[in-house]
């Protein structure tokens, strides 16, 4: 598979749909740094190519046959619809969890790990981040989405976009992504990656574990928007305009 070394990471995130899964584990960011050659992601992560390669190959029979969403073939309603119900509602119903369950844990355990209050605001500033962005993407970007393509599939116009093209606010999300990126990767260093310290009570390590997998599930979310969504949408607004 020496032919994946020059692809980048997020070719090869849309191509293989499991790698995503191998590359969290890797610390390998395939969503806002998706754009790096798979060879300079592994000299990063500290990996031999060949072992990656090795990974991938075995992952792919595994989680095909598992019956995992082929994102590829879905039509962009399909794409907006799961990232909606998928991770927009998964991702509003942790940060009310989480933003209790993290006052909990502050003050019980904010005197012995004072790194919780800087957890604690990295995760506000994260949360006042997503909540308006998700917002935006369901009342304005996503639904023209759907216009463009249901105006592709009956042969007709390009819809009406007050922002110009869809591109100016897929510029926006993508930055807002890196930025939520940036947050992550901070949460990630602070944390340990979540490393549950000794001796902690049940909460503390409900709350990290709990904040592993919100990022994980994040990283998911920004790379079907960044890799597939918006491509595709900026793609199919371009043809229509040339019809």
């Amino acid at each position: 598979m020496s032919f994946l070394a020059h692809k980048t990471v997020r070719e090869i995130a849309i191509e293989m749909p499991q790698s995503t899964r191998i590359f969290e584990n890797l610390k390998i960011d395939y969503c806002c740094g998706g754009n790096s050659p798979l060879l300079e992601a592994c000299r990063n992560a500290g990996i031999e190519i060949e072992q990656l390669e090795r990974m991938l190959a075995e992952a792919h029979p595994a989680l095909a046959a598992a019956g995992k969403p082929d994102f590829q073939t879905m039509t962009l309603t399909e794409l907006v619809g799961h990232i909606v119900n998928q991770h927009h509602i998964y991702t509003k119903a942790e940060i009310t969890r989480l933003e209790a369950l993290l006052t909990k844990v502050v003050a019980v355990h904010g005197a012995n790990h004072p790194e919780l209050r800087n957890v604690q605001e990295l995760f506000q500033q994260l949360c006042a981040d997503l909540t308006p962005h998700m917002m935006k993407e369901e009342i304005v970007l996503f639904p023209y989405i759907v216009e463009l393509e249901q105006a592709q599939q009956q042969r007709g116009r390009t819809p009406f976009a007050p922002f110009g093209t869809v591109k100016n606010p897929v510029r926006m999300m993508m930055m807002e992504h890196d930025t939520a990126g940036d947050i992550l990767r901070e949460l990630s260093t602070v944390t340990g990656d979540y490393t549950i310290p000794v001796g902690v009570c049940i909460s503390y390590e409900t709350l990290y574990k709990a904040m592993k997998e919100f990022e994980r599930d994040l990283h998911q979310h920004i790379h079907l928007e960044n890799n597939l969504l918006f491509p595709r949408a900026v793609e199919m607004e371009e043809a229509l305009a040339c019809q």
